[in-house]
């Protein structure tokens, strides 16, 4: 519980000063916004995240606090082709650097190629942990390939037949277009 209680309240400073190293393991259902796209299934899996602190020197020397996340949880989605449950792996692998304020983070986030934070003293790691698996999760869940075919579609080779016999719109607007240049003629 130390453990859950220090990523919730992270000195930021002094974690990445030590170059210390925290590692959890919790349940899905403690990341709501995940557990809620899961609608309820799956939530005693695992998330599992790794945190590490370092300091590197700038170009001119200055100490910059940094932290390197590693998470991996997989969640059991709904797919939107065949609305069966679809697991989809959420991997986080991305370093961050700390600045002073929100203006320096504005100021440096064009030109920076690491994600920007602002120190806290009271930083929470789960969150952060949390808001980058919420980016993992894909737009639209899907199986690459159904393992049953969806309960709403329709298969009909009629339909396809018939539809590939009918003239296309599109080129009686142009027989249209092409008569009404000749006549300008």
């Amino acid at each position: 519980m130390k453990n859950a209680l220090a990523a919730s309240h992270l000195d930021m400073r002094a974690f990445a000063r030590s170059s210390d190293q925290m590692d959890g393991c919790d349940p899905l259902a403690r990341y709501g916004r995940i557990a809620l796209e899961c609608q309820g299934r799956g939530l005693d899996s695992m998330v599992v995240w790794s945190a590490r602190g370092e300091i590197r020197a700038d170009q001119l020397g200055q100490e910059q606090f940094w932290l390197h996340l590693h998470a991996d949880a997989t969640a059991p989605l709904t797919c939107q082709r065949c609305l069966e449950v679809v697991n989809i792996r959420l991997l986080v692998d991305r370093s961050f650097r700390f600045v002073a304020d929100e203006e320096a983070a504005r100021a440096q986030d064009d030109e920076a190629q690491e994600d920007l934070l602002v120190l806290a003293g009271d930083f929470n790691l789960q969150e952060l942990v949390e808001d980058e698996l919420v980016l993992e999760l894909p737009f639209i869940a899907r199986h690459d390939v159904c393992p049953v075919q969806a309960p709403h579609a329709a298969v009909d080779a009629d339909f396809d037949a018939s539809a590939s016999g009918r003239p296309n719109p599109f080129a009686a607007l142009a027989q249209l277009k092409a008569g009404d240049d000749r006549s300008k003629k």
